[in-house]
């Protein structure tokens, strides 16, 4: 899943980026506001975690800017002001949840989480695709109750196959929900990582439910 974080503190950007590249979620930062909204034109994002006080232009701004082009992408707002006039103002500009710093880092991936369900239309968090079982809330991940241990960028590459089982999924899809703008669009990572993830999902498994789609893309699905 891939996050936008608007944020100008420096220090804590940097804190909540690497908490949540360490959850497996792609993750851009952006220092203000006119910034985050130039992101939010260029890339989709799963969730927008945006700060209130920025330069150039306020969370709120952003926010209703957003709305009014139509984004539909979940917003959580990140501030310091806790009065309930400044969380009104920011459910009125279109934010979906609204959290206080300081906060605990487990409180804002199960925020995370949550915004993510409703956005998904309350599917639940364990996604099952044959005796292959994806847990989104712990990463856990068997398949004919076996655990399968994977690299943090494995899990977010299977997760989003999961959230999508039984669609085609192409290789623009995979690049802008699990990677990030770092991303190198010319090179053959995403087919280092399909491989990788054929030999622990598939191999010794007469049933396969990775599957390629030559020249289109992936998909997850148990097939008759």
């Amino acid at each position: 899943m891939r996050v936008l974080l608007v944020e100008d503190d420096s220090r804590m950007a940097g804190v909540i980026a690497k908490g949540l590249r360490e959850q497996s979620y792609a993750v851009d930062v952006a220092q203000d506001g006119d910034a985050g909204l130039y992101q939010c034109s260029i890339n989709d994002y799963d969730i927008i975690i945006l700060d209130v006080l920025l330069p150039l232009r306020n969370g709120f701004e952003v926010c209703r800017e957003l709305r009014k082009r139509g984004s539909p992408t979940p917003i959580l707002m990140l501030t310091a002001r806790a009065s309930i006039d400044d969380r009104l103002t920011g459910f009125d500009a279109g934010a979906d949840d609204y959290l206080t710093k300081p906060f605990s880092f487990r409180e804002l991936l199960a925020r995370i989480r949550a915004l993510l369900r409703r956005d998904s239309h309350l599917r639940p968090e364990i996604f099952e695709i044959g005796d292959l079982s994806v847990d989104s809330a712990s990463h856990r991940v068997s398949r004919a109750s076996h655990e399968v241990q994977l690299t943090a960028k494995e899990y977010a590459l299977l997760e989003y196959l999961a959230r999508h089982a039984g669609q085609l999924v192409s290789r623009i899809d995979i690049a802008e929900h699990v990677w990030d703008d770092s991303f190198d669009p010319f090179s053959n990572t995403i087919e280092v990582y399909m491989n990788r993830l054929r030999r622990k999902i598939d191999e010794n498994h007469q049933v396969k439910l990775l599957h390629t789609r030559r020249g289109e893309g992936y998909i997850l699905e148990l097939r008759p």
